[in-house]
């Protein structure tokens, strides 16, 4: 199947993530870019899941993955990940999504996203951070557990295999 019937499918089966936007908007959207096309397929390939939210008056390609895409255990960035004596992940979150072309889903549009539908409750994405939080070595990530999205905090060097990212791109 081709990713724009896909992703078609997937917007007709998921009508409360997008409320108001219909098919055919997105599609021009799409395809008024041929690298919007590349980058999506890259998402959906990487196991993303994706589909269309409409957040602060844009619209955004994101992951909508039940669990955090297959793109894990990868530390926060590669400052981090060239920081990290021992054991380094394979990769950095940094320089994956660059690889894709996508962007690291914020706090507020994760948060979003928790109220559209539940995901990320076995795993947890790591999230865009500011750079205050990163000058003092740390990354935020988030996950939902008993009814509620949580966001945490840990060292940007860290990295767990049930730990992901969220990714997207605006349309």
């Amino acid at each position: 199947m081709k990713l724009l019937d896909i992703l078609e499918l997937r917007f007709k089966k998921h009508p409360h993530r997008h409320e108001g936007v219909t098919w055919d908007s997105v599609f021009q959207k799409i395809n008024q870019d041929p690298n919007k096309l590349t980058i999506l397929q890259k998402m959906e390939d990487s196991g993303g899941e994706i589909d269309i939210i409409a957040f602060e008056g844009k619209l955004y390609y994101v992951d909508f993955s039940k669990e955090s895409p297959n793109r894990r255990s990868f530390c926060y960035d590669e400052k981090a990940w060239h920081d990290r004596k021992k054991f380094k992940p394979e990769s950095s979150v940094e320089k994956d999504i660059n690889n894709l072309g996508s962007k690291l889903v914020t706090e507020a549009m994760y948060l979003y996203m928790q109220t559209l539908e539940d995901f990320d409750l076995k795993t947890s994405s790591w999230i865009a951070t500011p750079k205050s939080i990163r000058d003092l070595g740390g990354a935020l990530n988030a996950e939902k557990r008993y009814g509620r999205a949580f966001i945490f905090h840990n060292g940007a060097d860290s990295y767990y295999q049930s730990r992901g990212y969220r990714s997207y791109i605006e349309i």
